[in-house]
């Protein structure tokens, strides 16, 4: 039987909210089978639960965030996509303020924070949601689309008209029964334009953003003294933020993920078409060994080894 997963142990980060620029301090609990993954506010009184649900998600300007009532938390693609990626399925992050630390701007550090509590593995079979029929989402030149998949796989184009992104590989692939996402994803960093930071500010966004956590670029080239960490930095962050958005659905997905030029909002509307059409996916586990598909294999065995 394929099973779930949490942490063996609590584990603790303090850093900075992107958007916010506060101090945020943040843990990661082990939770009981079939938990999910729940955000919990604990500087509410009394605290607030706030599950990853699609229809729950607000505001993706820049970032996807959760809201139950007056109580939100935002900026949790990264860290959602470290879980996704270790393949964790239930698990509680409290944090006392409304937004997750942004830490240095990719997931990496959210991957040692998980592999440093451990994974205890579960004794409750992993239950999927395969794609059973392709669904699309569009907005203007903008599209994403899930088709069947025995696997989990994300191809992913962008077009920024900008020197420093366009001289990058700007479209990838990522196939988890091949690539492994702790060395393959989970470093790319987000990134922004200095020329931007002032409308973002002006909005209340951006306000902790700096050098340390995020790739900034001028008009014409990458600022950070240490350059890039992949070649296709840029496109390998919207693969990463994908598979976070993603995971807020509350289960793995058995699908290919494609998308030219999409973002977080897409991202929640696909997940909403999906769940529109009950034709369209259905909920599976896999008792053997046997039943498993070799792509999902191989996925489970990069991804758990």
């Amino acid at each position: 039987m394929v099973r779930q997963r949490t942490l063996k142990s609590v584990v603790k980060a303090t850093g900075v909210g992107l958007h916010g620029g506060v101090r945020v301090d943040l843990s990661l609990r082990p939770a009981a089978p079939d938990t999910g993954i729940v955000f919990r506010r604990v500087d509410l009184d009394p605290p607030v639960d706030l599950p990853c649900d699609p229809y729950s998600v607000v505001d993706t300007r820049m970032c996807s965030g959760l809201q139950q009532g007056k109580a939100k938390v935002g900026t949790i693609e990264h860290l959602m996509s470290a879980l996704a990626g270790l393949g964790i399925d239930n698990c509680y992050v409290d944090v006392n303020a409304p937004e997750i630390p942004i830490l240095d701007g990719s997931a990496a550090p959210f991957v040692f924070l998980i592999q440093s509590a451990g994974v205890e593995v579960q004794n409750a079979p992993k239950r999927f949601i395969r794609v059973k029929k392709p669904v699309e989402y569009r907005e203007g030149d903008k599209w994403v689309k899930l088709e069947p998949h025995d696997g989990f796989k994300l191809s992913f184009a962008i077009h920024f008209n900008h020197p420093a992104i366009d001289r990058t590989v700007t479209e990838v692939t990522v196939d988890f029964a091949k690539h492994e996402y702790a060395r393959d994803v989970a470093r790319a960093r987000t990134f922004g334009f200095m020329q931007e930071v002032e409308a973002m500010r002006s909005s209340g966004l951006g306000l902790g953003g700096s050098l340390d956590n995020a790739i900034v670029m001028d008009e014409y080239r990458v600022l950070n003294a240490d350059g890039l960490r992949y070649a296709d930095e840029f496109v390998k962050h919207k693969v990463l933020d994908a598979i976070g958005d993603l995971y807020i659905i509350g289960k793995p997905l058995l699908a290919a993920y494609s998308a030219y030029k999409s973002g977080h909002a897409l991202n929640n509307q696909i997940l909403r078409t999906l769940l529109a059409d009950e034709q369209a996916w259905e909920v599976v586990s896999f008792e053997s060994s046997e039943s498993v598909p070799p792509a999902l294999q191989g996925q489970l065995a990069l991804q758990f080894s």
